[in-house]
């Protein structure tokens, strides 16, 4: 994300003017607009014109596309992962000959498509999402290809993240199967195609490690193939960097098994210091806590704000979910407890639910805690 202009008072009013430059940095601007924020633009609208002479006169009238900025008062937010586009929905709070003050309408954020977002108080979390905006270390840094003969996946995985770049699928028939040939070069043929993916989506000036997954040996066999590939071809960013590439064995070759990779002990210690390998670490210890010892954690609103009470947390999970509650009471409810916990020592960390951590998460309640000291109590108080 790139920061063109920043003018604001924290915990009070004021305005950033953004430029989303990758998948990303929409997202990361998905988790900082929240209902109330006006949000300025250049959109298109279609506007009905008389057609000028005789087709006047006729009454005949033409439609044409043009172009105009509006400032949208937001009412709520969606995010397009695949079409990598943000729509913003509210009313227009500026004066415009094509749009009526008042009038409901949708601004497309896009890549490479200029906002300002205005808020009237910049608390401490949107301060911190605006930090992270400009930090060039949120970029994708962890590369996974996720394999299955026929199906090769692959993803960008970023702090904030996980993108799908390209999802290629071959039919490859049976090996050795009677009266059907054709394994070998079907395979071939579908490794090409990958590597070629491969090739046109993956940086090495930003990316840290490469994973390549999948069940049996068809990890091995795409490797062997990539580096034979590199060399024919004189690929010099794979053949520098093949030190970097990190083979891991999954069940599947689907999404659902990048929580395998992050799992992966040689791709942790590669990635352990990015934010999305301190989250797994974090909720793989209060999963082993929960089960050894379940006074030293808590999960739930209620039973994680009681504990705060007692100055009892040290590590704090929370969903970014939470923060885009429409609710404006308990977002500010949660924001309160995450700068509460800071101040007295606690560590805060919002998972991102766009990562298989944040999800995990989630299915618990999406806020849980690391307790400072044993609280044997909490069981017995009503939800």
């Amino acid at each position: 994300m790139k920061i063109l202009h920043k003018g604001l008072v924290p915990n009070g009013p004021g305005s950033v003017k953004m430029l989303p430059e990758e998948a990303e940095d929409l997202w990361l601007a998905y988790n900082l607009i929240a209902k109330g924020d006006t949000v300025l633009a250049l959109t298109y609208r279609k506007v009905i014109r008389e057609a000028d002479g005789e087709s006047a006169s006729r009454g005949r009238s033409y439609s044409e596309r043009v172009k105009l900025t509006l400032e949208i008062k937001t009412e709520s937010v969606d995010y397009d992962k695949d079409g990598s586009v943000l729509r913003v929905q509210g009313k227009n709070v500026l004066k415009n000959e094509h749009v009526k003050f008042g009038a409901f309408h949708t601004l497309e954020i896009e890549l490479l498509r200029t906002f300002e977002l205005r808020k009237k108080v910049w608390d401490l979390l949107s301060l911190e999402q605006v930090a992270s905006c400009m930090d060039p270390s949120a970029s994708a840094d962890l590369v996974v290809v996720l394999l299955q003969e026929g199906l090769a996946q692959i993803f960008l995985v970023g702090n904030s993240v996980i993108t799908a770049r390209a999802r290629i699928e071959a039919s490859i028939p049976r090996k050795h199967r009677p009266g059907i040939g054709g394994y070998e070069k079907a395979l071939t043929k579908f490794f090409e195609d990958v590597t070629r993916s491969f090739i046109y989506h993956v940086n090495f000036k930003v990316v840290r490690c490469l994973v390549i997954a999948s069940p049996g040996f068809t990890k091995d066999q795409f490797h062997h193939h990539l580096l034979l590939e590199a060399e024919r071809r004189q690929c010099k960013p794979i053949l520098k960097n093949k030190s970097r590439i990190i083979l891991v064995h999954t069940t599947s070759g689907y999404e659902h098994s990048l929580r395998e990779v992050l799992d992966d002990p040689s791709v942790m210690t590669i990635i352990k210091d990015t934010k999305v390998a301190r989250e797994v670490q974090t909720l793989k210890n209060f999963s082993v806590m929960l089960s050894k010892d379940p006074t030293r954690v808590c999960y739930g609103s209620k039973h994680v704000e009681v504990a705060h009470e007692q100055r009892a947390i040290q590590t704090l999970l929370i969903t970014d979910e939470l923060f885009r509650n429409s609710d404006e009471v308990m977002r500010g409810k949660y924001i309160a407890l995450v700068n509460s916990v800071k101040t007295t020592g606690g560590t805060v960390l919002i998972f991102s639910s766009m990562h298989a951590s944040g999800e995990q998460l989630r299915q618990l309640t999406g806020i849980a805690a690391i307790l400072r000291f044993p609280l044997p109590d909490l069981d017995e108080i009503e939800l």
